[in-house]
Order: structure tokens, then C-alpha cells, then sequence
């Protein structure tokens, strides 16, 4: 699996932000909203809103589709999944390094 231009490198920097991890529990809770719904929520205005949507659809996150005048916005769970599975494969080969070393040192 590939961390480079398949999602996970901008899935990670999308969640660096805190606004955009708010955005995506928002409409994880909504299912989809606006970004005027959205920024209603938020301490932050509906063009920022709008700006952070453009990040997490860009990295996958989201998916938008017009309905009328106005954009919806949903959650895409697949790069969240894609990305928590790469951090568990890294999180299990640093375990199996560490218990390397520590057999070692206990072997001493």
C-alpha cells in the first residue's frame, strides 16, 4: 500500500487541521450539510468552510453534489479506512522492532 499520492499523505495533512477533523464529525453526525450549515456550527466563516470542504474533498474525505443552488456535503469513509489501516501496519512493525530489541537487551 502506498502512502504517496493515493490518499493517505493528504488525508494526513487534511486532518492536521482542527477545523476540517470538526467538519468531518459534523457531517458525520449530519450525514451531509451545507457550508452554510456547516459554518453555523463553527467559529470560523462559511468562505473558510467552504476553503477547509475544498481540502478534505481533495483528499478524498468528502464528496459534494449539488442539490438546487446549494452544494451538500458527505463524509467518504474509505480514505479514513485506507489511512487507519497503513497507521496499524506501521504501528505493528514498530512492535515487532521493539520487541526485537528488547529480547536483545534482556538476553544480555
Amino acid at each position: 500500500m502506498s502512502e504517496r499520492g493515493g490518499g493517505v499523505d493528504e488525508v494526513l495533512v487534511a486532518l492536521s487541521d482542527r477545523t476540517r477533523r470538526r467538519l468531518l464529525d459534523l457531517l458525520g453526525e449530519r450525514g451531509e450539510a451545507s457550508a452554510t450549515e456547516l459554518a453555523a456550527e463553527l467559529p470560523v466563516s462559511r468562505q473558510a468552510v467552504v476553503k477547509h470542504l475544498g481540502v478534505l474533498e481533495a483528499a478524498g474525505l468528502v464528496v459534494s453534489r449539488r442539490h438546487g443552488r446549494e452544494v451538500r456535503y458527505a463524509v467518504r469513509p474509505e480514505p479514513l479506512d485506507l489511512t487507519a489501516r497503513w497507521m496499524a501496519a506501521l504501528a505493528a512493525s514498530w512492535d515487532r522492532k521493539l520487541d526485537a530489541v528488547k529480547r536483545r537487551a534482556e538476553s544480555d
